[in-house]
């Protein structure tokens, strides 16, 4: 058995999860880092999530089955699982399905903000559901309404960034230098991979912006530059034992959902294999 092989295998067993995962050195570095401290690490203050974009081509019936198998208790509804024009009782009957299901519905999006009746309409969707925040995509124009509206509904609103070709919200940064003098529940929904792709730093963006995130989705990429592909969390280009630990290290306390985009007609194996290797960061961390 190779070393390598040896490393995946221990950190399973230290995540307790049957997925296969490569996690190879981030054992270690972890385990130096707290030596180094000489103090005992504080652990992860955030809860785990889907957003459920994941499993968009599956019902509302087995995106729940799935993420219960996952044994992720929170979701962030893509409007595929509601849509956004359902009336009152067809959102009561879908939370009450969640409900059901053991599970918690945080959020919605990524929602288009495009307009005023697209931002009444988020608004209205996210309060008949319970959301405590709306992952959105405006215009920016539309940010002195929503700033009303948030102020109003006091749901928070955390705005997607989706790296290159999004001409207006690619990064953290661009996405605060709109908001900083707004209502600081309007803030920032930070996709890692996107910010990577960008040929960014995902890693000190999460820590520069930490008092404006209001929602994380994680995933991993193949490179760093606008040709990078969705890949299995630990086989791509991003450090996340250190991504988990400038978490930690912030003392973020929201949600950090899975965006897993690879596979979209069989994505459990890799996805599976994704939850099994944050698992296995927390744990260690």
């Amino acid at each position: 058995m190779t070393k390598k092989s040896q490393d995946r295998r221990q950190f399973l067993q230290l995540a307790g999860a049957g997925a296969v995962v490569s996690l190879t050195g981030a054992r270690s570095s972890l385990g130096q880092n707290r030596r180094s401290s000489g103090r005992r690490p504080r652990k992860p203050q955030f809860q785990l999530g889907l957003a459920s974009y994941t499993l968009r081509k599956f019902d509302l019936d087995q995106t729940l089955a799935m993420t219960r198998r996952l044994d992720l208790k929170y979701i962030c509804f893509k409007d595929f699982h509601l849509a956004l024009d359902s009336t009152p009782a067809q959102i009561e009957a879908v939370v009450a399905k969640v409900k059901e299901a053991g599970l918690t519905l945080y959020g919605g999006g990524v929602i288009g903000m495009k307009n005023e009746d697209q931002v009444h309409q988020a608004f209205d969707y996210a309060k008949a559901a319970g959301m405590k925040v709306i992952v959105a995509s405006p215009a920016p124009q539309m940010l002195p309404m929503i700033d009303e509206k948030v102020r109003q509904y006091d749901i928070k609103v955390a705005i997607h960034n989706h790296g290159p070709g999004d001409k207006h919200f690619p990064t953290p940064s661009a996405i605060y230098k709109q908001v900083k003098d707004l209502d600081k529940r309007i803030g920032i929904c930070h996709d890692i991979g996107h910010t990577k792709r960008f040929g960014a730093d995902p890693l000190a963006e999460t820590e520069k912006y930490a008092d404006r995130l209001h929602d994380m989705h994680i995933k991993d990429v193949s490179a760093a530059n606008e040709n990078g592909k969705g890949v299995e969390i630990g086989r791509g280009v991003i450090d996340i034992p250190k991504f988990i630990r400038i978490l930690v290290k912030i003392k973020y306390d929201g949600i950090v959902s899975f965006e897993y985009e690879k596979d979209a007609d069989d994505p459990m194996a890799g996805l599976a294999e994704s939850v099994g290797y944050i698992r296995g960061v927390m744990a260690a961390v």
